[in-house]
């Protein structure tokens, strides 16, 4: 072997000896179907995640479907779906359900200048085929304010917010150390960001749309309680990760 790639195998050994997150030393992180350019600026986006997405992909599928069979439906055929990431991050989400779904327009939203530039170097190296996908710079607490044009018409707002307590620093140091703060914390209790990112979501969605965040283990009643006390989210439901755990919250519109 070469000196200068034994020299450098050592060096990176000796970076994963003192916990830099393995993402940032091959600069990849795997997400459903992707290979995921990652790196200090941006959440390394992580398995449970791969499920947010998943839901995402099934409520296309099943108002694929619907159009498909409605005859009530049939002039809305020709309409693309149109889904609404907030805290789109590195694109993890906005690309899977692109590159998996066909014919979809998906915007992702991020405030984080670091986050947005690994977002729009993993756009360029996606094949979308018909579906779209952009990238803009806005805040996710805020855009309903700042793009009153995008009110009402999303049918599904997917978010993966900052939801770690203020004073609750993650014990493993790839997190504590390496993921970004403002993808980390939502506040005293963990939720009061995702409250507001609720508020914007409402206004985002047409009647009848889908609301899906996820958050921790112990968030699932609280998310809940933040859907309940909205005009017109409904009908709140809390899935499991893959170990069981409370994992994501979803809820629909009403008219």
């Amino acid at each position: 072997m070469p000196e200068s790639v034994s020299a450098r195998f050592a060096e990176l050994c000796d970076q994963r000896r003192r916990r830099t997150p393995l993402q940032h030393l091959t600069g990849i992180a795997h997400f459903r179907h992707l290979q995921l350019q990652v790196g200090p600026g941006v959440f390394v986006p992580r398995p449970e995640t791969e499920l947010l997405a998943g839901a995402v992909l099934t409520e296309l599928s099943e108002l694929s479907e619907l159009a498909d069979t409605d005859s009530t439906t049939k002039n809305d055929k020709a309409r693309r779906p149109f889904v609404i990431d907030l805290c789109s991050g590195s694109g993890a989400i906005s690309l899977s359900v692109a590159t998996e779904f066909d014919r979809v327009d998906v915007l992702g939203v991020e405030r984080e200048s670091a986050a947005l530039e690994w977002s729009l170097k993993n756009l360029e190296q996606c094949r979308l085929g018909e579906s779209t996908v952009e990238f803009i710079s806005e805040d996710a607490t805020t855009i309903a304010k700042a793009r009153p044009d995008l009110c009402g018409r999303a049918d599904i707002v997917v978010t993966n917010p900052p939801y770690v307590p203020d004073s609750a620093v993650p014990r493993d140091p790839e997190v504590a150390e390496h993921d970004p703060a403002a993808a980390l914390y939502g506040g005293d209790s963990g939720l009061e960001i995702p409250g507001l990112i609720i508020s914007q979501a409402e206004q985002l969605l047409r009647p009848g749309g889908l609301f899906l965040m996820e958050h921790s283990e112990e968030q699932g009643e609280g998310a809940r309680e933040l859907l309940a006390a909205t005009a017109s989210l409904r009908h709140a439901a809390t899935f499991q990760d893959y170990t069981g755990r409370d994992r994501y919250t979803a809820a629909r519109r009403e008219a």
